[in-house]
């Protein structure tokens, strides 16, 4: 082998030793920002699953109760149980969908008087993640976000393929 092939082969090594070094870094991350919504959720005296439907709603809301069950790959009976925990705990409301033609049709929103109880239990991540961010330039920040995208998308369509398999 000559030199180069030998310096290809190395780069290659490394190259692998940083992917597998990203991807189970990925799956840490996935642990302990687990562990830190069941911290939150328990804080808040909701369930786990209860702060997840809470947060897609305030991402994506106000949603109808069956497009929130589509978006957690959730029985929409399950969601409604959700939904009518977190309503008795004052987190979201329901109204009429007065774009449906079902009189019975509701959207959820959540309520905005809450949302500075969920804030302040994430502020020390938020403060870490400001201080995190301060050490990249912009060109970096910009590499690091494509990245997150480009991997939540790979995330999302593997767990299509497993819902659709």
């Amino acid at each position: 082998m000559d030199s180069t092939s030998l310096e290809d082969a190395e780069a290659g090594r490394r190259r692998r030793r940083l992917t597998i070094g990203i991807r189970d870094s990925l799956r840490e991350l996935g642990r302990q920002l687990s562990l830190l919504n069941h911290r939150v959720s328990a804080r808040l005296d909701l369930k786990d699953v209860d702060l997840e439907c809470l947060d897609l709603i305030a991402v994506h809301g106000p949603l109808s109760p069956s497009a929130l069950a589509r978006r957690t790959g959730l029985h929409p009976a399950t969601v409604t149980g959700i939904l009518d925990r977190l309503e008795r705990g004052g987190w979201i409301t329901r109204d009429r969908d007065p774009d449906a033609t079902d009189r019975r049709a509701v959207t959820v929103r959540g309520r905005r008087e809450r949302n500075a109880e969920v804030l302040t239990l994430y502020s020390g991540m938020n403060a870490s993640m400001e201080q995190i961010c301060s050490g990249y330039n912009e060109a970096e920040l910009e590499v690091l976000a494509d990245f997150l995208r480009r991997t939540t998308d790979a995330g999302r369509l593997a767990t299509d393929d497993l819902t659709s398999s």
